[in-house]
């Protein structure tokens, strides 16, 4: 592209673009991203870095990159619901030409494309690069994912809270992410480790394996809000998502992908894929929240605000704000449930429009319901709801 002067010529440049360009549409999302390439599978992608993710906006920047591919002799298929492209210098360095006039903004947060252009242009420049290290992704529709890439960057979206938890199609990560042994934050095959080993033992440069999965963990991609603490690494996998003020401590704690909190949440406790714990809720230790193929039947749990589950209780249904499930309790969708006759008004009281007869409930009977006291009775054994009379206040100067 030449070199651009004016910002109404870059809008001009824009409308070119999409009305010239057959079948052309803006992409859901779109990211510069440099990737981990395999030890033995050299075209093999097995980690993919992005510096800044877009979601469903900068569709100006999208159309640039298109345009650069385009003059690289790459054209990008807009009926594909995700596409990836190789990118080098040339690709950079006429993306830079389209994005003069904006140039003298691009720093803090102002035009953070620019920034990753400019800042990958001169480390290549200054640096070079491997074939295929670099890499442009777009993703058209939100369906199956197909490549690394694509998964990646839906899984940064999810953990940049560009998107709502389980508001995006997830399906065929595990299919596109190939199981690696991570070391520092590297990926390693697992093949190369096995052909090598004998080399890499005998000349003491057999890596220090920290985990094997096909996830990286958070930590490793996502940089959290300063009143956010994670106490160890491997408590979080990458794709899970967690609002400012969570507090994730060490032991029995997890967070599984696709799955988190939406406020300050303590989280001493396991929540599965899928599950969501609202602000001020707090996961006591070694307690846990079922997900979709834990036993729900299917069906994804959310857990409202100031809810507390209690050190080694199981949540089995989704809760409402200001439920207790009393430690050591298992409450499932299965389970029976009594609550008597005059407990039964003053928890149709916070739950409006309810009507309930009866005096014995299953779990999923109960399910969303606010201010339930789950207890089980220490004489008779009977698993009982109440009308919860403690309020859940996390501790403010540690959330």
């Amino acid at each position: 592209m030449e070199i651009i002067q004016t910002t109404d010529a870059f809008k001009a440049l824009i409308e070119n673009i999409k009305s010239e360009t057959p079948g052309y549409k803006d992409p859901l999302a779109f990211g510069i991203c440099r990737v981990d390439l395999g030890q033995i599978n050299i075209e093999k992608t097995l980690q993919a870095t992005y510096p800044l993710i877009n979601w469903n906006e900068n569709f100006g920047s999208a159309a640039i990159f298109i345009k650069a591919l385009a003059e690289q002799g790459i054209e990008v298929d807009f009926t594909e619901s995700e596409v990836v492209c190789n990118i080098n210098a040339a690709f950079l360095k006429s993306c830079l030409n389209a994005f003069t006039p904006y140039a003298d903004e691009a720093y803090g947060d102002a035009h953070k494309n620019i920034q990753v252009v400019s800042a990958l242009y001169n480390q290549i420049m200054n640096s070079g690069s491997l074939e295929g290290e670099f890499k442009v992704t777009f993703i058209f529709a939100d369906e199956a994912l197909k490549s690394v890439e694509a998964t990646y960057l839906k899984l940064y979206a999810m953990s940049q809270a560009k998107v709502e938890l389980r508001s995006i199609n997830l399906n065929g990560a595990f299919g596109a992410l190939p199981n690696v042994a991570w070391s520092n934050g590297q990926p390693i095959e697992l093949d190369y480790l096995r052909e090598f080993e004998i080399e890499l033992k005998l000349a003491n440069e057999y890596p220090h394996i920290d985990f094997v999965d096909k996830f990286p963990r958070f930590l490793q991609h996502v940089i959290p809000a300063d009143n956010t603490r994670i106490l160890d690494t491997s408590k979080v996998r990458f794709g899970a998502q967690l609002a400012a003020g969570t507090t994730v401590m060490p032991g029995a704690s997890y967070i599984n992908f696709n799955a988190g909190t939406t406020g300050a949440v303590m989280v001493e406790g396991r929540i599965s894929s899928s599950a969501i714990v609202g602000a001020g809720s707090d996961v006591g230790g070694g307690a846990s929240i079922l997900g979709v193929l834990s036993g729900t039947d299917g069906n994804p749990i959310s857990i409202g605000k100031n809810t507390l589950l209690g050190a080694n209780s199981t949540c089995g249904i989704p809760l409402g704000d200001g439920c207790i499930i009393d430690a050591g309790l298992a409450i499932l969708e299965g389970t029976k449930v009594g609550i008597y006759p005059k407990e039964l008004p003053k928890i149709q009281e916070v739950n409006k429009n309810l009507t309930m007869e009866g005096e014995i409930f299953k779990g999923k009977s109960l399910a969303g319901l606010n201010g339930l006291h789950f207890r089980q009775n220490s004489l008779t054994g009977e698993i009982t709801a109440s009308r919860s009379t403690r309020e859940i206040k996390l501790n403010a100067d540690l959330h």
